[in-house]
């Protein structure tokens, strides 16, 4: 028997038993549906991860505050030097030396937020994000102005009432109307809008249209006043630094905590900041997802070891039930080897055929999934490669057993079978 001859007796043996192919296939179609699906959710969510991260910029290095806190017996200490530790981590300053002495840095923005009431004539919106910020952030934060201008840093050194504004709170205040040199009021200080960004959307949570803009040396002195900014200056969470390229970031990471160090009077040891890379973050989520496309990875593969068992177990009743018909085959002259082949070629496609369908089931889940969930989802050809190989490597693992037995019948004990 040739090839050919195989394959067209697997597939009548399979349309003559159609309840019972399907039954068998069903472990085979869940598991690589589940492989396809489990790929597709994980590579989305890591794109999804890495999108977020790089649109916060690029090159980007996160410089931020390690906070030391007061134990319950600390109180008795000197005024001066409880400031000093109370707060801990970096101050505005800081921004200023890495800008200053970093070789390799384009650009740093530091950010404090504050949350207030904006008004503009009649119309008043409640919890508004209020974001200071440098000259620099527009570019650390991959931002474009559409109409108008942003700040200086001279605005930000004199503490110039200005204000830029997102997108859709320049639509909320102003509607149709130019919103350029009109003035708006934020928690009773009066603003004045200079500039309005493009659209952004959201970003790693982020709405950055929502979100108004203005020097960060108001917000220090208007929003977030501080009793002890004499002592120990302002203090910031977060530091943004741009650097030149990729291959600056180590040296620039290297340069940066010698000079914190260096100004905070602590060792590297005993830093009180951290320096993270993008790449940093994004290796951590992806840490995260990995625990979630391994739990999946167990259950599609023992979905297809399931799938496999009943394709064995359906194979050996075919045997059984197909006795005579192996004792006659044999009579006029089939080997043992034509035999094993046989029961084998129905084993794959069998097997074949339930990867086929898992595949078409496994991208329509991935699409539907992403359709109606908040996760993204990508579907990868490596997936579906995967996953149709993994279907015929079970079918010719758990077939060969039966289509071995079967070539191992007594041809006369098969023929008196009845």
């Amino acid at each position: 028997m040739d090839l050919a001859e195989f394959l067209r007796t697997a597939w009548e043996s399979i349309v003559n038993n159609k309840l019972r192919s399907l039954l068998t296939m069903l472990g085979i179609i869940i598991g690589v549906a589940s492989v396809i699906v489990m790929i597709g959710v994980s590579a989305g969510t890591e794109a999804a991860i890495e999108e977020r991260i790089t649109g916060l910029g690029s090159n980007l290095l996160f410089v931020q505050s390690g906070f030391v806190r007061f134990g319950p017996g600390e109180r008795s200490v000197d005024f001066t030097a409880a400031v000093g530790q109370a707060g801990g981590g970096l101050v505005y300053d800081d921004a200023f030396a890495i800008a200053e002495r970093v070789e390799g840095v384009v650009a740093v923005a530091v950010e404090q937020s504050s949350v207030q009431t904006v008004e503009v004539g009649s119309v008043s919106l409640d919890s508004i994000a209020i974001v200071g910020s440098t000259a620099d952030y527009p570019s650390v934060r991959d931002m474009t102005i559409e109409f108008g201008r942003y700040f200086t840093q001279q605005e930000v050194d004199r503490k110039q009432k200005v204000a830029v504004l997102g997108q859709s709170l320049a639509e909320e205040l102003f509607g149709a109307t130019d919103p350029i040199g009109q003035t708006v009021n934020v928690g009773g200080t009066k603003l004045r809008v200079i500039g309005v960004f493009e659209q952004r959307g959201l970003v790693s949570g982020v709405d950055f249209d929502s979100q108004l803009y203005t020097p960060i040396s108001v917000v220090f002195q208007k929003f977030t006043p501080s009793r002890f900014a004499r002592i120990i200056g302002d203090r910031v969470r977060m530091i943004y630094v741009e650097v030149e390229s990729p291959e600056n970031v180590e040296s620039a990471i290297q340069q940066i905590g010698l000079l914190l160090a260096k100004r905070h009077e602590v060792s590297l040891e005993e830093a009180d900041f951290t320096i993270t890379t993008q790449q940093d973050i994004i290796q951590t989520q992806e840490a995260t997802t990995s625990a979630f496309r391994n739990l999946l990875a167990w259950v599609a593969g023992v979905s297809l070891i399931v799938g496999g068992i009943g394709i064995m177990n359906i194979m050996l009743v075919s045997v059984t039930e197909r006795t005579r018909e192996i004792g006659i085959r044999q009579a006029v002259g089939a080997a043992p080897t034509d035999i094993r082949w046989q029961f084998l070629t129905e084993a794959v496609v069998l097997s074949l055929a339930g990867g086929a369908i898992g595949v078409l089931a496994g991208v329509a889940g991935t699409w539907l999934f992403g359709a109606v969930s908040n996760l993204r989802t990508v579907i990868l050809g490596s997936s579906v490669l995967l996953a149709f190989g993994s279907a015929a490597a079970v079918g010719i693992f758990f077939g060969f057993y039966p289509a071995n037995r079967a070539a191992q019948l007594d041809p006369i004990q098969a023929l008196r079978h009845e």
